[in-house]
Order: structure tokens, then sequence, then C-alpha cells
């Protein structure tokens, strides 16, 4: 069985930090952590799903232009956790954030964490 939990969300102020983290529990028969694609994705209410950042098994990495010089995907295999850094962050950062665990058909998605940028 699949498990992810996100943890790190809540409330910050403008040009505050959060540091979201990410873990994932996944059966042998699913493969090692190592070997899938992580990222964060971002959702408001009424809103599609939009990527915020990824990092692929081989540590390529892919930012959202309003991610970019402001927040870091990082992964420790030996934690299998994925681990995203939000510095600076708006109000426009305001959303639920999910983690999303991927290798192909294999694509597994976290409950999703708050995250709410406001003075």
């Amino acid at each position: 069985q699949v498990h992810i939990v996100e943890s790190g969300g809540g409330l910050v102020q403008p040009g505050g930090s959060l540091r979201l983290s990410c873990t994932a529990s996944l059966p042998t028969s699913l493969g090692y952590f190592e070997g899938y694609h992580l990222a964060w994705y971002r959702q408001l209410p009424g809103e599609q799903r939009n990527l915020v950042a990824r990092i692929t098994a081989g540590a390529r990495l892919t930012y959202a232009d309003f991610a970019k010089g402001r927040f870091i995907i990082s992964r420790d295999n030996a934690k299998n956790e994925v681990v995203l850094q939000m510095n600076s962050l708006k109000p426009e950062d305001t959303a639920d954030y999910f983690c999303n665990v991927e290798r192909g058909s294999a694509d597994f998605w976290g409950k999703g964490i708050q995250v709410t940028v406001s003075s």
C-alpha cells in the first residue's frame, strides 16, 4: 500500500519561508523510491492543479516561472523524501500544495497541505 504524507504547511507572513516535506512509503512490488520522479503541485479552489517544481529520478529539475529563484526542490532517497523550500513567499503563493510521486503508470498523490501567506 502506498502512503504519501506531506508536512510543513501553515500560515506565514509575506517575505517569509516555509519548508514542505513529503515522505513516501512504497511497497517493494512498485520498485524503489529512487526510481520515481517527484514533484510539487499547487491548487486554488475551483482551479486546476499546477506544477510548482519537479525533480526526476536522475535529478533533473523543472520549475514553474513563479517558482524560479524563490523555491528549491530536493530529494533524499535514503529518507524517501522530497522537500520544497519556499522563500520570499507572496500572498499569491497561498494554495493547497500536493506531492506527486510518479513513474509512468504508477502515479501517486498526497492529500495536500495548506499554505497561507498573509499578514
